[in-house]
């Protein structure tokens, strides 16, 4: 019992220590090479470039949503596989949290100021989806990253057409997410009810309205 308890606390202390990392910027390196790398820089307009910076704004905010998700559901986690997975999900998410971080960067602007509430947030839900169950849990992932990648298929159509290297960056992330959905769909994922997957829905609207600003 003591060695569960002392388990638990060590993983609640390691979620701190990855929040802290996800919130501070430059604090995440991505474990694989930005695929904007090998993509040619074009000059944007003043317009061109703050719109790029407020889709690329989303998906970083996206991406910290994410870390927090599966951070939550890898704590309470029933079954170690389920809690490796969710974990190995966390680790490819780090690489798109980098890389959204730096063309901000490149685009000279700054994450959402309200990350820190969407991390809490995003964490409290998939710490909860964990204690419901894992195919719950793993039901809550898949519908995310569906969701997630209908919004990079329309951001990849809004961004400026010379913008290629967020355009890139966007293409990779697309593949992984795609990747998670079949990785949770294929570890046995429960179908969420349909009134579950329109308040997802609802919520990420909001996100994306406040987040593109500031």
């Amino acid at each position: 019992m003591m060695n569960t308890q002392n388990n638990f606390i060590d993983n609640l202390i390691g979620n701190f220590d990855q929040a802290l990392k996800t919130l501070s910027p430059g604090a995440v390196s991505a474990s694989r090479p930005n695929p904007s790398s090998s993509a040619d820089e074009h000059e944007l307009s003043q317009n061109e470039q703050k719109h790029s910076a407020g889709l690329m704004r989303i998906n970083h905010t996206g991406e910290v949503c994410a870390q927090a998700l599966y951070q939550g559901q890898a704590l309470t986690a029933k079954l170690p596989e389920v809690r490796e997975q969710m974990e190995e999900a966390a680790a490819e998410e780090c690489d798109h949290l980098s890389w959204c971080e730096d063309r901000l960067l490149e685009l000279n602007n700054r994450p959402s100021i309200f990350n820190p509430l969407w991390y809490a947030m995003s964490f409290g839900i998939g710490a909860t989806a964990g204690l419901i169950g894992d195919r719950w849990s793993l039901g809550f992932v898949a519908e995310t990253e569906h969701q997630v990648c209908e919004h990079l298929k329309e951001h990849l159509q809004k961004l400026p057409e010379q913008d290629e290297k967020s355009k890139a960056i966007l293409e990779q992330m697309l593949v992984d997410e795609g990747q998670h959905a079949t990785m949770a769909e294929q570890a046995g994922a429960a179908d969420l009810p349909q009134t579950l997957k329109q308040s997802m829905t609802a919520m990420s609207h909001v996100m994306k309205s406040t987040t593109y600003r500031i």
